[in-house]
Order: structure tokens, then C-alpha cells, then sequence
């Protein structure tokens, strides 16, 4: 139980959690600070370790709301952020969770404020933990040790935030069947086939450095390696080198590289990267695109994004290009448009999930400023050139609706520029039977301020729920 207490004398609380990552016990609790009116800079509040002994022994309990104190009220995209955020390591996540909250019972829609700080500031502590779970499913490697127990596989990670037990469920799925422990800084997982428990902080010599089975390892993943798929830059955004020590394969990657251009060449001279047949799965799609150097975006310090989302979806939704955020997750639509788009989908009843979500141009174009990757529009030349993978993603998903947002995207499928504020709200038939409709992109919303993005956001909900009318009338 937490243990709360009132300063006499600056009449702040102190909330004193027992966990480090317990969103429910934070929920509980913000739930009655809220109602009994108890502003955001009237609590602090503590993880384990940083006490509230500086405050005094204070009076014990909770704020006792009136009783008819309204409902609290958080929308799910909030819940889905904060419970994410929750797990982050910055000591004040806590207290911008309750600002958010107590912001949100006077401004229901704040989360759709994509120029908030505190929503931008929410939407960041959440990126870093979904990174960082990412990174421990993909770089945690086991090792076979034999104790008094018998055979048990150990492995080392070192997460930046609190994800450990969040995390366990995936690896209680992924090995089920073997006996394993992950050692970190913050704390221990063991698994016994049967039960999860915790363990204390442990060491990295606490973790065995290798075992036999490693050469195959090494073996397996020098023989899956492909040089046209490597880019430098990308792979160590997303695999960066403080994570190599404790991968067995990590240290081929030097030589991997060096011979990379080589056998690439080798591979362009044998035909390999020429592709003069459509695709016959999403799957071949996803690796073309990697390889495709038909234009010059291909050959920036980027990776080919593949559109997601179920074969046979009855919607195809297609964007521009992806963003700086979707060439570094690999994923279409995961950056500020993509969030917003997220917002606008929900409030017109159309589930992302049940979509094929892509783009029209598979690789990042930009130029180089500094540290930062600017977005730069394609070209007509470079989207007529792309129009190869969109039309074999058509080909295999066979969506019976298509939609276009932003004139690039409307190039990409119909092969001519269209104009937005014509075509908007006229559907048109494509020549395998499916319906074409023209909208503007999401970015284009953020872009705008005032009166100008009230009015394109109620043209953009409009076209919508006009494309949600019409699904529901094709599933008749």
C-alpha cells in the first residue's frame, strides 16, 4: 500500500509508490486527488527510494472527495499513453500524468492537441518505452548453464527504463517450454515452466558469456545476412552498439559489412535486384523494396517501409511517403500524422487494425541538416516510379475501397494529379472494381492553425465517415 501523508505547512501531499512501474496504484490514487479538487502542484509524487522524508511526518490518508464529485473522466488514448509512460525512468512522469489528467476533466479533447507539451511530452515518454521493449525482445540473447535444478538458459539485458516485468508475459509466450532467467540492473524474471517470479538487481557477471550452441548461431545469421538490405545508419538506430556485447552475432557484423557492396554487386550483376515480375506475396513485396534502387530515394541512408495490415482488408489506406518516425520503427504511419490519423479514424468508427495501411513512395526522402532529416515531397518521377509496389499491394490485398490522402497518393494509384478540393467526396471506380477516394493527408491538418485546421479537420472527419457509410453499404 502506498503511503500518503499532508505537509502542515506547504499543504502538499506526498504520494510515496511502492513500485517504480505501478500504473494501477498511480490510477487509484489520481483518481481521488482529482475528485477531491487537489491540484497538480499541490502533490509530489515519489518512487521507491526518493521518500518524502523531507516533508515530515505529515498526516496519513487520502483526500476525502464530496460526495457527489464527479466521474473522472480519461479518454483511451490517454490510458493507452500513460500506462506506457508509466514504466518511463524520468522521475517526473508520475506528476505529468496527474497534470494531464486534471487538464483533461476541463478540456475532454486535449489529447487531440498534437502542439500540447504536455501531450507532446506524454506521446515522447511513451515512444521511449515502446523502443526500449522493442529492443529487449529483439537483443536478448540466452545461454545454456547447467545448476542444481538441471538445464536453464540465463541471458543479460539492460533496459533503460522500467520494462522488465511488463515484458514478461512476451517471454513467457515466445519459451514457454524452457526454463529460463533474465538478469538485469533493475531487477530479475525466472521462469519454471509453470510460474514468473522476481529477483533481485543483479550483475552482468551474474550472466554466463557464452555456450555451444553459438557457433550455429553465428553460422545461421551470416548465412541470412543480405547486403542489399543494409543501411549503416539504420541498422545502428536500431540496434545500437551498446547491445552488441551481449549478441553472439554481433561481432561478424564488421566483416558483414565490409564485403557488403561487394556481394551486392555481385547480386545486381546476376539480375537479383531486377524485378520484372509482379510479386506474389507481401512478404516478397517487403523484401523488394528493400533492395529497390530504381530511384534516388532508395539509395539515402533510409530503409523500406511495407504497408501493415491484414491480406484481404475490404480498406486500403494510402499516404505519401513515411516520416523520419517510420523509417526509423519500420512502420507506416507511426509518427505525429499517423497519431492524428489514428484520432480521426477512431472518431469516424473505422477500426486502423482491420485496414491495409501504406504509402505511395516506400522509402524516406529528405535532406541533411545537422542531426535532423528533413522531409522532402516526392517528386512526380519518383512516384510514378513507386507505382509498381502499390499496384502489387493492390494486387494482393484486393481491398474494395481505396483511400488516397494528398495529391501524391492520388498520383500513386490513379497515375495522374488529381486535385483535392475536386475529387474529395466523389468516389472513383478503379479498373479492378474497387472504389477510389480522395482525401487531404493528416499532415496537411498539422500544418494549419486556428479557424484554417478546424475547418480542414471537419472536411477531413466528413470524408471520413463518408468512406465509413460506404464500407458498411459494401458489407450488405
Amino acid at each position: 500500500m502506498s503511503r500518503l501523508a499532508k505537509d502542515p505547512a506547504s499543504e502538499c501531499w506526498l504520494v510515496e509508490l511502492e513500485r517504480p512501474d505501478d500504473f494501477d496504484a498511480w490510477r487509484d490514487k489520481a483518481r481521488i486527488f482529482v475528485q477531491a479538487g487537489v491540484a497538480p502542484a499541490s502533490i509530489v509524487w515519489s518512487e521507491p527510494g526518493a521518500s518524502g522524508e523531507l516533508f515530515g511526518g505529515g498526516r496519513a490518508g487520502l483526500p476525502l472527495p464530496a460526495p457527489d464529485a464527479p466521474i473522472v473522466r480519461a479518454n483511451r488514448r490517454f490510458v493507452s499513453l500513460a500506462r506506457n509512460a508509466a514504466l518511463h525512468s524520468d522521475p517526473q512522469r508520475f506528476a505529468l500524468l496527474y497534470r494531464v489528467l486534471w487538464r483533461l476533466q476541463a478540456s475532454p479533447r486535449l489529447m487531440e492537441d498534437k502542439a500540447d507539451l504536455d501531450v507532446r511530452r506524454l506521446e515522447e515518454l511513451d515512444k521511449n518505452v515502446r523502443r526500449d521493449s522493442h529492443k529487449m525482445h529483439a537483443f536478448v540473447r540466452f545461454r545454456e548453464v547447467e545448476d542444481a535444478q538441471g538445464e536453464r538458459y540465463v541471458a543479460w539485458f539492460e533496459p533503460e527504463h522500467h520494462i522488465l516485468r511488463a515484458n514478461a508475459g512476451f517471454f513467457v509466450r515466445r519459451f514457454a517450454n524452457m526454463k529460463w532467467s533474465i538478469l538485469t540492473p533493475r531487477g530479475s524474471l525466472h521462469w519454471d515452466c509453470e510460474t514468473v517470479s522476481e529477483g533481485p538487481p543483479a550483475e552482468r557477471s551474474d550472466a554466463p558469456d557464452g555456450d555451444p550452441t553459438e557457433d550455429l548461431w553465428r553460422k545461421y545469421y551470416a548465412s541470412i545476412f543480405n547486403p542489399a538490405r543494409l543501411k549503416v545508419g539504420s541498422m545502428l538506430s536500431e540496434m545500437p552498439k551498446k547491445y552488441w556485447k551481449n549478441m553472439p552475432e554481433a561481432e561478424l557484423i564488421p566483416d558483414l559489412i565490409a564485403g557488403a557492396q561487394r556481394r551486392e554487386a555481385q547480386m545486381v550483376a546476376a539480375g537479383a535486384l531486377d524485378f520484372e515480375d509482379r510479386p506474389e506475396s507481401l512478404a516478397a513485396i517487403a523484401r523488394a523494396i528493400e533492395g529497390c534502387r530504381k530511384c534516388p530515394i532508395g539509395a539515402l541512408n533510409n530503409q523500406g517501409v511495407m504497408g501493415e495490415g491484414p491480406q484481404g482488408a475490404p480498406l486500403m489506406i494510402v499516404g505519401e511517403q513515411p516520416g523520419d518516425q517510420e523509417d526509423q520503427q519500420g512502420r507506416p504511419f507511426v509518427g505525429p500524422a499517423g497519431q492524428l490519423l489514428d484520432v480521426h479514424l477512431a472518431k469516424a468508427g473505422i477500426d486502423r487494425s482491420a485496414a491495409y495501411v501504406t504509402n505511395t513512395v516506400k522509402h524516406f526522402k529528405y535532406v541533411q541538416r545537422g542531426k535532423r532529416r528533413i522531409h522532402q515531397s516526392p517528386s512526380a518521377r519518383e512516384i510514378d516510379t513507386c507505382r509498381w509496389w502499390i499496384e502489387s499491394e493492390r494486387a494482393i490485398v484486393q481491398p474494395r475501397l481505396v483511400l488516397a490522402m494528398g495529391a501524391s497518393a492520388a498520383r500513386g494509384v490513379l497515375g495522374k494529379t488529381v486535385s483535392i478540393t475536386k475529387a474529395r467526396g466523389t468516389p472513383i471506380t478503379l479498373e479492378d472494381g474497387s472504389e477510389l477516394w480522395i482525401t487531404a493527408h493528416p499532415s496537411y491538418l498539422l500544418r494549419l492553425e486556428g479557424e484554417a485546421r478546424d475547418r480542414q479537420s471537419e472536411l477531413f472527419d466528413a470524408d471520413l465517415a463518408a468512406v465509413k457509410t460506404r464500407l458498411d453499404e459494401m458489407s450488405c
